[in-house]
């Protein structure tokens, strides 16, 4: 019995990461149609968000059922309760991955508003959040969930920086607003999908140290 529960929690890893990797594919990818306008590209990560949708239901079975039929204690009970938020957080990644291609299929069709700099450098520390937090969970790491929290705090200061320069342009003219719009929801989208790496962080942590850093119960510095 136990060494099937074992090979159940086993499984249910395995998913997880499936899952994980197929929200960092698309967000890379929702990032590089912008990147060099590639409008098939975009397309491409909308279709995909069907198999993460089913992942996530696979997941959430598997979740249950564990809960259900065996009872877990202690970390094991942590491991799936966290499984089932880290899951939620994923799907939302991919769904902002999503909302980010939608974005880029009209902008593409228009010129370029201004050189994309900021955006770009946001995506990058964005998408190291998501490797490093899933890193995290793989390797119970919670110096690694630590500092993919501590980061957030910098993508926020570059979302406030976008905002308030795309609305420089759209004050400037008019017909810079609609191509600024999506550019400001691109970076909002980026933000959310750092907020949710932060999520997985601090559910690594709690996994590993039965310690609640949501809304800092517990303080990041406390968690060595």
């Amino acid at each position: 019995m136990e060494r099937h529960f074992d090979q159940q929690l086993g499984a249910l890893r395995k998913n997880l990461i499936q899952m994980a990797s197929l929200v960092e594919t698309a967000i890379a990818n929702a990032i590089k149609s912008l990147i060099e306008r590639n409008s098939e590209l975009a397309s491409l990560v909308v279709k995909s968000d069907e198999q993460v949708d089913t992942l996530e239901l696979e997941l959430e079975k598997q979740c249950v059922d564990l809960l259900a039929l065996r009872q877990p204690m202690a970390i094991d009970l942590r491991f799936i309760t966290a499984a089932i938020k880290i899951t939620n957080n994923l799907e939302r990644m991919g769904d902002l991955a999503v909302n980010i291609a939608e974005r880029v299929i009209p902008l593409n069709q228009e010129p370029q508003l201004k050189p994309l700099i900021d955006i770009p450098r946001m995506a990058t520390i964005t998408q190291t959040m998501v490797k490093d937090s899933i890193d995290a969970f793989v390797n119970k790491d919670t110096a690694l969930a630590r500092a993919v929290a501590e980061r957030d705090s910098t993508v926020d200061s570059l979302n406030d920086q976008i905002f308030r320069e795309l609305l420089t342009y759209m004050m400037q003219d008019p017909a810079n607003i609609t191509r600024a719009v999506h550019l400001i929801l691109i970076s909002r989208h980026l933000e959310r999908i750092a907020d949710h790496s932060t999520n997985i962080a601090e559910e690594v942590i709690y996994i590993v140290k039965a310690k609640v850093v949501k809304h800092r119960s517990t303080s990041l510095e406390e968690i060595s």
